[in-house]
């Protein structure tokens, strides 16, 4: 019977909550730079860089090394394999910089997507086989946390049932097997907002996902107080009229009040193509939003943390102070607003306002 399990040992419940907690601390969230080399070649062929790992290392530690005070917004770090093992020019380990100014060093752990064969264009994420092999590294290694993306689309007939069950399922293991080596699973369902579909649809196809996503964790006894959820905030598609905040932070507390337990530790909003200035604004609604919130609530954010940041840097070391100070304004801006504190147009970056919307992100 589905009752006869074990809950984890006492020690590792605390150990996992404390962790959860202090990724959630009121006013700070994550930097996600957990890109991966291929998804870099992008942004550095933006900025008219070559996409080599020295160029990649020397970003890196231009985001790792800002002023001590950007851990009053940031609390964690995502990091890529590729990341974990490099090192500033000084020769100082990333994940000690990091530690040293008290932000959590966590790990992406999946493999990217890949197709879900029989289905209609739809994906499933890849990384299981040597995973617990590699979470006791990482842990040893200095990562407190990981994260694990699924992509799901919305379409005439998708997502499907396949699909929404797949990725469930992949993410409950993906989890279970983070906490037997006492990492925190940050658990990304991800809807893409590609398409034209309205608000309205948006909300059921999460709130479907979500759902299920809660159904496979609890059958497969995670632990929810030492989990996170970074979701999509609820929108309409890409291609339809965009949404006031008010409309996006009513939509998305509903779907989440109807599917996410009150356990969880922690919800960091991914921003899912906005632009920086509109991940801060919706950011700022859905925390300030009169509604029944049980979970503490943040931002994890990669694009929309350093586009500007990105942009100011063009790969030139006299521009360093330059981006590190656009990446202290954004992260400032996103910190007042996980405390619902943020008024529009207050904090302005370089590219505050560029949309940041890529067909099919993968990273």
């Amino acid at each position: 019977m589905s009752s006869f399990f074990n809950y984890p040992p006492q020690s590792l419940q605390d150990e996992l909550k404390c962790i959860a907690k202090c990724i959630m601390t009121p006013g700070k969230g994550i930097l996600a730079a957990d890109e991966s080399p291929g998804s870099m070649s992008k942004r550095m062929e933006s900025i008219g860089v070559e996409n080599t790992e020295e160029n990649r290392r020397r970003y890196r530690e231009l985001l790792f090394t800002c002023d001590d005070s950007i851990s009053n917004y940031i609390s964690a770090v995502i990091l890529q394999h590729e990341t974990v093992y490099q090192k500033t020019s000084d020769g100082t380990p990333f994940i000690e910089v990091l530690q040293k100014k008290k932000i959590v060093p966590g790990i992406k752990v999946d493999m990217g997507v890949v197709n879900l064969f029989g289905s209609d264009g739809e994906t499933t994420t890849q990384g299981l086989d040597n995973l617990h092999e590699r979470c006791a590294q990482y842990k040893k290694d200095g990562c407190q946390f990981a994260k694990w993306r699924c992509v799901l689309k919305i379409g005439p007939n998708i997502p499907s049932y396949l699909s929404i069950l797949e990725n469930a399922n992949v993410l409950a293991r993906y989890a279970t097997i983070c906490q037997a080596n006492r990492i925190v699973p940050i658990v990304e369902p991800e809807v893409l907002p590609d398409g034209s579909h309205d608000i309205e649809q948006g909300q059921k196809v999460t709130e479907t996902v979500l759902s299920f996503v809660y159904k496979a964790l609890h059958d497969h006894h995670v632990y929810l107080e030492g989990t996170l959820l970074k979701p999509n905030m609820v929108t309409a598609g890409a291609a339809s009229p965009k949404c006031t905040p008010e409309q996006v932070a009513n939509a998305t507390v509903t779907a989440f009040s109807r599917t996410v337990p009150p356990a969880v530790g922690g919800i960091v909003f991914l921003s899912g193509g906005q632009s920086e200035e509109e991940a801060t604004v919706n950011l700022n609604a859905i925390c300030s939003y009169q509604g029944r919130k049980p979970w503490p609530l943040t931002f994890s954010y990669g694009r929309a943390l350093q586009a500007s940041c990105l942009k100011a840097w063009g790969g030139k070391q006299e521009n360093v102070v330059t981006a590190q100070e656009e990446l202290m304004k954004r992260a400032k801006a996103n910190g007042l607003a996980a405390l619902g504190q943020y008024k529009s147009g207050a904090i302005t970056t370089a590219g505050g306002n560029v949309s940041l919307f890529v067909k099919d992100h993968a990273y």
